[in-house]
């Protein structure tokens, strides 16, 4: 346990922010994973800006690097025309 008075508040601090993180985290995933398990082109279109913004909030605060970002993106776009 930390004993400085700054170390206990850096504790704190980190416990908030890993709650934040893994609340991004799982948003971003639930998000990826929805659009995925959609068969249908204009159901996947509709849904799509939805999973954008969750991915780029995510990269936003460091949950996921940029360019892991912008793969998880190209991908899903790439799934997504490959619909229809």
């Amino acid at each position: 346990m930390p004993i400085l008075l700054s170390a206990k508040k850096n504790l704190r601090k980190s416990a908030r922010r890993r709650i934040m993180n893994d609340k991004r985290r799982r948003t971003m995933r639930e998000q990826i994973k929805s659009i995925t398990l959609i068969k249908d082109a204009r159901t996947a279109k509709e849904n799509f800006p939805r999973v954008m913004q969750a991915i780029d909030k995510a990269a936003k605060m460091g949950v996921i690097k940029k360019h892991t970002a912008s793969r998880k993106k190209s991908r899903i776009s790439a799934m997504i025309k490959k619909l229809g």
